[in-house]
């Protein structure tokens, strides 16, 4: 397959499969991944929920928009965004300026039964329960859907099976 002259940027809420399907697509046409989260954690040498307590949110999503700008000038890589990374507007605009933005849904209880067992999502941590998890997507359900070039569901569905449907979107676009 030939490379891509645009990167893919997943987002979409925590659980909804962005790490995997990154993972997947990786591995099926030889894109190279980036985990947003994974990045800055390694820049700040500690754990996103570290940075949430010790730095607060707001430095936080100055990293991931840091971090965007500075992936402009690449190509051909699907970046697993974190899932508040489209809720800025900045962070959007870069996005737009060197890919697509395809958006993976997942319902509430798909999402609980993902992230039940992790506690490194600071978020949801204390609040680990299919209401709030619902009520929290709803809040940002708007921007998820404004920022996406793409929407594809994830329910019920392979990794393999949404890896066809991304592609077959982009190949279409």
């Amino acid at each position: 397959m030939k490379k891509l002259d645009y990167n893919i940027f997943l987002i979409g809420f925590m659980g909804a499969g962005k790490s995997t399907i990154a993972e997947r697509l990786h591995t099926k046409y030889s894109m190279e991944v980036l985990e947003m989260d994974q990045v800055i954690e390694e820049q700040e040498q500690m754990p996103i929920s570290q940075i949430f307590e010790e730095r607060g949110e707001e430095y936080f999503r100055k990293l991931e928009t840091d971090l965007l700008l500075k992936l402009k000038e690449k190509r051909n890589l699907v970046i697993s965004c974190g899932g508040g990374t489209p809720l800025r507007i900045c962070n959007v605009e870069a996005m737009r300026e060197s890919g697509k933005i395809v958006f993976l849904t997942a319902s509430p209880e798909t999402v609980f039964e993902r992230v039940r067992d992790s506690h490194n999502r600071p978020v949801i941590e204390g609040n680990k329960n299919v209401p709030f998890i619902a009520s929290l997507m709803e809040q940002r359900r708007e921007k998820y859907e404004a920022a996406a070039d793409f929407l594809v569901a994830t329910d019920g569905k392979s990794a393999e099976k949404i890896c066809q449907e991304i592609m077959q979107l982009l190949d279409n676009n």
